[in-house]
């Protein structure tokens, strides 16, 4: 009776973290911040967010946002300078800010992680061509 008792036990603490999400899940989700950057999740991320400054295609807003398609900045920078930039943003007062217009850190979406700016990070590369 106890190993029965035992058994059921194991089997429901298992069932509750299949349920949960628990366990290797290689579908990219936010548990894993070890896994690689997705371009489209960033696609998704850059779209609730990002788009509403520099377009849902990232060609730019007027009197806004930059178009990143032909940027040759966002080309010139590595992963870890694009992600370091969208951590702090740039306030329009900088000198190198050429559109008069705050980029708010984080585009202005204070829950991003690391691992979202870097799937937007990998989305932004996946369409630049400059």
């Amino acid at each position: 009776m106890k190993r029965t008792r035992l058994l059921a036990i194991v089997l429901a603490g298992g069932l509750a973290i299949a349920a949960c999400g628990g366990g290797d899940d290689d579908s990219g989700g936010n548990g894993d911040d070890s896994a690689a950057p997705s371009a489209e999740e960033g696609k998704q991320l850059f779209g609730s967010t990002c788009a509403s400054c520099h377009g849902q295609d990232a060609k730019g807003m007027p009197d806004l946002g930059k178009d990143l398609t032909t940027s040759a900045w966002v080309a010139e920078q590595t992963d870890a300078d694009l992600l370091a930039f969208l951590k702090v943003g740039r306030p329009a007062s900088d000198p190198l800010n050429t559109t008069g217009v705050d980029m708010p850190p984080k585009g202005g979406n204070p829950s991003f992680t690391d691992s979202d700016l870097e799937s937007i990070v990998a989305y932004v590369r996946s369409i630049n061509n400059a």
